[in-house]
């Protein structure tokens, strides 16, 4: 009989339940975690588990490119950002240098920082 873990059950009960802003939100939180792990894990020379991570932060931000709207003129520079922030994990994780991805983290951390301000002035 398989045991259930409380904390995925959570996880995966606020994922089922959240908002699609919120989800956007914790895309965004989920790609900072994957990239700081890759980080960790490079500094480790641990380079499996940094591989994982990135491909997990990568797979994050390709999540985050299907979700645009081509509807709305933003998105096309939104695409763009994304797909450069993409080709720089890649980049990051081909020559293992941190410098990429904490450039990477900056930017990501920025558009996470926007979306929490869009989600507050949408709710007044």
């Amino acid at each position: 009989m398989a045991t259930i873990n409380p904390y995925e059950a959570y996880q995966q009960n606020s994922v089922m339940t959240a908002a699609p802003e919120e989800l956007t939100l914790m895309l965004y939180n989920g790609c900072l975690k994957f990239i700081k792990l890759a980080k960790k894990a490079m500094q480790d020379k641990q380079f499996e588990e940094k591989n994982k991570n990135l491909l997990k932060a990568q797979n994050i931000i390709q999540e985050l490119r299907s979700t645009l709207n081509p509807g709305i003129a933003l998105s096309k520079e939104l695409e763009q950002l994304y797909e450069f922030q993409y080709n720089r994990l890649v980049e990051a994780n081909m020559k293992n240098d941190a410098t990429l991805l904490d450039a990477t983290m900056e930017d990501i951390k920025e558009l996470r920082n926007t979306w929490k301000q869009a989600m507050v002035l949408a709710k007044q």
